[in-house]
């Protein structure tokens, strides 16, 4: 369906973390995304961006489980799109790193995913072959 607006971009998704500081470490160190912490914002949400997108940590709630749940409705994973020569690279960087990856096939696109800290999957994901003739 048609709306009356357009949307420009995914500017982030939000995490609950069990500890900030290392979740916003691991996610420089592992993908060299850029910390923002305004003092504005008090101690969170710490944003770690490439760019325009990203994500957003915060703690985890007062009461809530430390153990990610993912036998309910929740965000299965979240994925940045990168070049094949950026994929390759980066599987490089992870086993450098020690990181544990899983790959997968998906016919348009090769896909890797890690988890972080906390267990959140992300996705590395790279296109096949022309943009144009996928996202159309």
């Amino acid at each position: 369906m048609k709306t009356p607006f357009s949307l420009e971009f995914l500017d982030h998704v939000a995490l609950r973390v069990s500890d900030m500081e290392r979740s916003a470490t691991w996610y420089q160190q592992v993908l060299g995304l850029k910390r923002y912490q305004l003092p504005e914002w008090g101690d969170f949400p710490i944003f770690m961006l490439y760019g325009k997108s990203g994500i957003a940590l915060f703690p985890v709630k007062d009461g809530a489980s430390n153990t990610p749940d993912i036998s309910g409705i929740c965000i299965d994973h979240f994925a940045f799109q990168v070049t094949r020569e950026n994929y390759d690279k980066a599987l490089g960087h992870f086993r450098q790193l020690g990181i544990e990856f899983k790959e997968q096939d998906h016919h348009y696109f090769h896909s890797v995913y890690i988890q972080d800290p906390d267990g959140h999957v992300v996705e590395l994901t790279t296109l096949l072959g022309e943009a144009d003739d996928f996202y159309k």
